[in-house]
């Protein structure tokens, strides 16, 4: 048995040396229920915890005041799966902050203080699979390239935030979606929704409600209904309304025509004159012939 013994001692010094080192490399206010798992919820933080073990893959810091991450915050991180920094003060997230975060599978920033979701803030985190941004009740603009590059998206939440209307391209460059919630928005049936209801409708089998549990503000009025009860009808007048750029194209092509027809008068101008001063000069040659 001894030789056994001593075959199991360096194995057994490497766990004792893991077990003593896993409470030292566990941020002091935090609780390490596993060698990959840092616990930070509920703890009262201002800003990110200290010496966060390299190795970790579960970060949560839930229920903070954390106001900002760092933009090379997650550059240590490359193990990193799943973060949760639901209910904090976050109000925005710089552009490149979660790009290096190569393995991230699920995000979690709903709750807090967002305001916009600008181009380029996820980078292009392709293992990025459920996507939480609810009740972020600033949140009012989303860019249509946001989400760039999240191949494998799956579940997307968007509801109970302060959208008023969503460019459809933010949505159909997600080949994988399954899921995405909308609901709880303040949106605005207007011809800029038209798009938006075209896809809502055709893709309702991704909305864990479908269309019924969505609802819209009448520009008119204000009076919310429910986008069950509308149609592509109601947008029917959307169809020959006036874009800005179809009135640039309008207003350059008049203004080409213009400048075209002075230059065009000009030159016929031009050209009566050098012919009346050409003709003179015949008839006095003529003139000075004769006599």
């Amino acid at each position: 048995m001894l030789p056994c013994v001593y075959r199991l001692q360096p194995v057994l010094a490497l766990l004792s040396f893991t077990l003593l080192t896993q409470g030292e490399n566990c941020p002091a206010t935090c609780l390490c229920p596993d060698p990959h798992t840092v616990d930070c919820s509920g703890r009262g933080l201002t800003r990110l915890p200290d010496e966060i073990p390299l190795d970790v893959r579960r970060l949560l810091l839930a229920d903070n005041w954390i106001p900002r991450i760092p933009s090379d915050f997650l550059v240590l991180y490359s193990d990193l799966v799943y973060l949760d920094l639901r209910n904090n003060s976050l109000s925005h997230i710089e552009p490149g902050t979660l790009s290096t975060s190569s393995r991230l599978v699920f995000l979690d920033l709903a709750c807090n203080n967002l305001t916009e979701i600008p181009k380029g803030t996820f980078g292009e985190s392709r293992s990025l699979i459920k996507l939480r941004l609810s009740n972020n009740p600033y949140l009012s603009m989303v860019n249509e390239d946001a989400f760039t590059g999240l191949t494998s998206l799956r579940e997307l939440e968007l509801e109970r935030n302060a959208l008023s209307g969503l460019q459809v391209s933010a949505l159909s460059q997600l080949p994988s979606l399954r899921v995405v919630r909308l609901e709880g928005n303040p949106w605005v049936c207007n011809c800029n929704f038209a798009n938006l209801f075209t896809w809502l409708v055709e893709n309702s089998h991704k909305l864990p409600n479908g269309i019924e549990g969505m609802e819209c503000s009448l520009p008119t009025d204000g009076r919310r209904v429910p986008l069950s009860q509308l149609s592509q009808d109601s947008f029917r007048e959307c169809q020959i309304t006036l874009t800005l750029t179809d009135f640039l194209i309008i207003i350059f092509s008049g203004i080409s025509v213009s400048v075209a027809a002075i230059m065009a008068s000009f030159f016929l101008a031009s050209t009566v004159h050098c012919f009346q001063r050409w003709s003179k000069g015949t008839k006095g040659d003529e003139e000075e012939s004769e006599e």
